[in-house]
């Protein structure tokens, strides 16, 4: 939720954020800072309202997920097993773009994890 308060604040500010980047003097930090000032200052405000509420609404979305894991409903493992899932299939589309050892390591960890849940899977319905 935070990440999604943030992008919008950006968004809303975009102006005063851009100014802020020119002017601003942070000592030891000053390149990540900037790099990062210059990665949301690049993004078309359309991106940046986008993402701001796809933020907002995975926040949601885990936090629901959340509640239901701790109540140990069954709706809360399927969820957990299809946002698991949904995430695999960009991951083979980037392996495919291009192959590189950190997207390979992602994408076994995700398949790991994948299996995992599927199997410790719970038996009894609720």
């Amino acid at each position: 939720m935070v990440t999604s308060l943030t992008l919008l604040l950006a968004l809303k500010n975009y102006h005063t954020l851009e100014i802020f980047s020119k002017n601003y003097v942070l000592e030891g930090k000053s390149i990540i800072i900037d790099w990062l000032l210059k990665e949301v200052i690049n993004l078309n405000p359309q991106t940046l309202a986008f993402s701001g509420i796809g933020a907002g609404v995975y926040a949601i979305v885990t936090s629901i997920e959340a509640v239901g894991l701790w109540y140990e409903k069954r709706w809360a493992h399927i969820l957990v097993l299809g946002l698991v899932g949904i995430s695999i299939p960009p991951e083979i589309y980037e392996l495919i773009r291009g192959i590189s050892v950190i997207k390979i390591l992602i994408l076994l960890l995700n398949l790991a994890v994948l299996g995992y849940l599927l199997r410790n899977f719970p038996k009894h319905p609720n």
